[in-house]
């Protein structure tokens, strides 16, 4: 199963502005008529009831959207590039992975829609720019450029029921005879390396019960790929804690488990867990029910116990009772990062937009070039025709309106000096 994958998403940039002007025939003030650039594509991720792995992102994890497309004369908007949808299994989590490890979203319902890049708005057409003393203006704006991001996902598989236990002590046979799911089964241990789903019918009523790998002691700490079964337990209702009768010490063994499940996160030792002895059917067990009934009485402190057998199916009716009571009983499920306090939560704190245009200067084979941090100019830097004399005016006049000519005197800029605005460079006259 592929349950955790790293995705580069790029949305779409905004279109250009349009330059353009009105000159038609009897239509005296024609004046400006470019029209705004288009919206980009956004990225959006769905939860998909029908997918239970990320399977699909295995080979492909770059993704993406359409660019929205240049604005036109007469006033035309620029077509807004096309969204992409990329569907995951309900039960995935989406982390921020640059710098400090971030939840940004749980995909915990079908369809539950998520805006992962949000596209680049599309720039102002020259028609924005006029005023009374600037009648044609030949500016405009460059599209914005979509959100990157570098995404996480983990996929928790939702399942009403859990059968946690040892390697080797039946589970797969458990699940294969309670439903319809067939997994790869053998006498060996490790023999299932994916968590396997199936749903299960009792008294007219359907669950989903997981049958979660073999665990081992260390688990954990990753060991035996601890940390990627563990992490499927966590959004169960109920355990059965299946264990193999005809061990040596069946005690031992429960004990690791349920220490390996605290271990990972306290919240799974609370779980309501009902234990399951297996391999009724062979002789060692059946003929020693009471001894090893005895040996787990002060484990299990009132708690449930069967005795079953997953190959013959002994046992397995006042199994499902119990846990169909259970489920009853167990409160719904309540999606969460997995923090052991509110002092653990990272908060996000998004930077303030900021108002003023900021110079600082870079230095480049010893000679330094005074590099202005405003979006609002470098959009429009860009649109410039350094061969226009007049729309190099025009776009002057509005750094200077901006405080922008002001920001590079304060920071020492003078004629010969090297300025650069987004992509487009020039020396200070």
């Amino acid at each position: 199963m592929i349950d955790r994958v790293i995705i580069h998403i790029t949305a779409g940039k905004g279109g250009d502005g349009a330059i353009s002007g009105r000159r038609e025939k009897y239509v005296p003030r024609g004046g400006p008529d470019g029209g705004d650039g288009g919206t980009g594509g956004s990225i959006y991720i769905e939860g998909d009831p029908n997918l239970n792995t990320l399977m699909p992102f295995r080979y492909r994890r770059y993704f993406k959207a359409g660019d929205g497309h240049r604005g036109d004369g007469k006033l035309r908007h620029g077509a807004n590039g096309g969204d992409i949808t990329l569907s995951v299994p309900v039960g995935t989590q989406i982390w921020q992975d640059e710098g400090q490890p971030v939840l940004l979203a749980d995909i915990d319902e079908p369809r539950e829609r998520w805006l992962a890049a949000a596209g680049g708005s599309g720039g102002a057409g020259n028609a924005h720019y006029a005023t009374p003393t600037n009648r044609f203006p030949r500016l405009a704006q460059a599209g914005e450029l979509g959100e990157t991001r570098t995404l996480r996902l983990e996929l928790k598989l939702l399942a009403d029921v859990g059968i946690v236990g040892a390697p080797n002590a039946g589970k797969s046979s458990l699940i294969t005879a309670l439903s319809a799911a067939r997994p790869k089964v053998a006498d060996y241990p490790f023999t299932t390396l994916d968590p396997t789903l199936g749903v299960v019918e009792h008294h007219g009523e359907t669950f989903v019960m997981v049958d979660i790998p073999g665990l081992i002691e260390g688990a954990h700490a990753g060991i035996g790929l601890g940390h990627e079964f563990l992490r499927h337990v966590e959004r169960t209702r109920v355990l059965v804690h299946l264990v193999d009768g005809s061990l040596d010490d069946p005690v031992l063994v429960y004990r690791q488990i349920n220490e390996e499940l605290s271990l990972h996160d306290e919240r799974l030792s609370a779980k309501p867990q009902v234990l399951a002895v297996n391999k009724l059917d062979l002789d060692d067990v059946s003929v020693l029910q009471d001894e090893i009934r005895e040996a787990f009485e002060s484990e299990l402190d009132g708690g449930e116990m069967y005795f079953i057998s997953a190959a013959t199916h002994d046992g397995l009716q006042p199994l499902l009772d119990s846990v169909l009571r259970m489920l009853h009983e167990a409160p719904e499920p309540t999606f969460s990062a997995s923090y052991s306090s509110e002092e653990d939560l990272p908060i996000l704190r998004p930077e303030p937009r900021r108002r003023r245009p900021e110079v600082y200067v870079e230095y480049e084979d010893e000679i330094g070039v005074y590099i202005v941090d405003w979006p609002p100019a470098e959009r429009m830097a860009g649109m410039v025709d350094p061969d226009d004399w007049a729309a190099k005016l025009q776009f002057y006049n509005r750094l200077e309106r901006s405080g922008v000519i002001t920001a590079l005197e304060q920071a020492g800029a003078g004629p010969g000096d090297l300025v650069r605005i987004g992509d487009a460079e020039w020396v200070w006259e």
